[in-house]
């Protein structure tokens, strides 16, 4: 049996951590109340093998995850079509509230990973008041994926 079109574009692990690695931002699903789609981007960082961004606790991301924690991200990059490539992730988001319990400890990890990751530039002396600062009013979510699906149109060697 012939290979498959989706078989010869799906990424190795090793090639999708690598991707991962390449990205800043992380487009992010949830459903709204009525079902929609709410769908944002931020800053993220990869944690033991998981995705892992924060927001504000009182954003409608960390609403809508209270009330369904069904979460989906992409990771995307390629202006033509031979030249595309992504990951998309499906799971569960697990929540983690600065609440002055373990929940802090988490929040503040998650925080020290996308701002070392994003923000390099702070002075070491100033790192650790601006991860306070971060995580006083986030709630960090890591992503505890289900089903993964990737792409990389390159391995299409221009044969479509």
């Amino acid at each position: 049996m012939a290979e498959s079109r989706r078989d010869r574009i799906r990424m190795t692990d090793d090639e999708m951590w690598a991707f991962i690695e390449e990205q800043k931002s992380l487009q992010v699903a949830c459903h709204d109340r009525d079902g929609d789609i709410h769908l944002s981007t931020l800053w993220f960082a990869p944690i033991d093998g998981r995705l892992a961004f924060g927001t504000y606790t009182k954003s409608q991301k960390i609403v809508n995850l209270h009330r369904n924690d069904r979460i989906t991200v992409l990771l995307e990059d390629g202006l033509v079509y031979e030249k595309l490539r992504g990951v998309m992730i499906k799971g569960r988001a697990v929540l983690h509230a600065d609440d002055g319990g373990d929940g802090a400890d988490e929040v503040r990890k998650v925080a020290r990973a996308v701002m070392r990751r994003n923000q390099p530039e702070i002075p070491e002396e100033h790192f650790e008041p601006a991860v306070a600062l971060w995580a006083a009013k986030r709630t960090a979510v890591v992503v505890e994926p289900e089903t993964v699906i990737t792409w990389d149109h390159h391995k299409l060697g221009g044969v479509y």
